[in-house]
């Protein structure tokens, strides 16, 4: 059985619109996220996950996010084979995101 996930960008902006508790990991560097950042995300850098796994609830929806999406979808394999189970990795990361807030006038 796959459990990955993902999620575009489309579909996390309802999550965020619906109230449901989750939490949003970015992966990328202080650097990257410094220039850019979604409101609410957490950073923890990928190569710094695995000694930062005790600060996330495996009960919550976890959406990892990075600049494009391939290192969210590692962090993402890797907290599946943890045993979390809610974990979505954000399609097209930051980049898709900024996007779509340029699109909508945001």
């Amino acid at each position: 059985m796959n459990n990955k996930q993902s999620m575009s960008v489309e579909e996390y902006q309802a999550l965020r619109q619906s109230n449901i508790e989750h939490l949003l990991i970015d992966v990328r560097e202080q650097h990257e996220y410094d220039e850019s950042a979604i409101e609410g995300s957490i950073l923890i850098p990928l190569d710094t996950l695995h000694e930062n796994i005790h600060r996330l609830d495996k009960h919550k929806v976890i959406v990892m996010q990075c600049r494009s999406g391939r290192r969210s979808a590692s962090a993402q394999e890797y907290l599946l084979e943890q045993g979390f189970t809610k974990v979505f990795n954000l399609e097209g990361g930051i980049l898709a995101w900024d996007a779509m807030q340029t699109a909508s006038g945001l």
